[in-house]
């Protein structure tokens, strides 16, 4: 039984593991969007959520700490420049795992794992619309008074007598 034991080893060795771990973190970072199996997402996610919630305050130590996990300079920069601005409302819940279906080769279940923020298809405010809160209760509904309409027949009008238009001169150009 598996009591207590909360990490996905995934078949690999712990060094392989974190070095794998690691990539994968770097190129969500710089890619915004990754494409993998749902085992390996989820324990990406248990992995870069710390690191996104650590980027938001840029200290010295922060980004050494952040460092020490994903050992790419690039993805520590873009970490700390642009997701951290995005991201830095948003109380947690940074990623978001899409499933795609099954590989062909092992049918292992895929997905893609994107970072929130950065799917403009999922924001909330699709064209700044909002949508009306509905109650449960019962209440007295609103009721319109009629407008009587007095309903007088529409006289169709007759199709007027076709003339052909003269064509208006065309004006010559002027030369000087």
């Amino acid at each position: 039984m598996r009591h207590g034991k909360k990490v996905n080893h995934l078949g690999r060795t712990s060094a392989h593991r974190k070095a794998m771990l690691s990539n994968m973190a770097a190129s969500l970072i710089l890619h915004k969007r990754i494409n993998t199996t749902v085992a390996k997402a989820k324990a990406l996610r248990k992995y870069i959520e710390p690191l996104i919630t650590k980027s938001k305050e840029d200290t010295t130590h922060s980004r050494r700490v952040v460092f020490g996990y994903l050992q790419n300079k690039e993805a520590v920069t873009e970490l700390f420049r642009e997701i951290s601005q995005k991201t830095a409302n948003r109380p947690g819940g940074y990623t978001r795992i899409l499933r795609t279906g099954f590989r062909i080769g092992d049918a292992a279940e895929m997905c893609m794992m994107e970072l929130v923020d950065y799917n403009e298809n999922y924001s909330q405010n699709k064209g700044g619309k909002k949508k009306a809160k509905s109650t449960r209760r019962g209440g007295k509904k609103k009721t319109e008074t009629p407008v009587e309409t007095t309903e007088q027949p529409v006289a169709e009008a007759a199709p007027a007598a076709e003339t052909p238009a003269e064509p208006a001169p065309a004006e010559e150009p002027k030369t000087e």
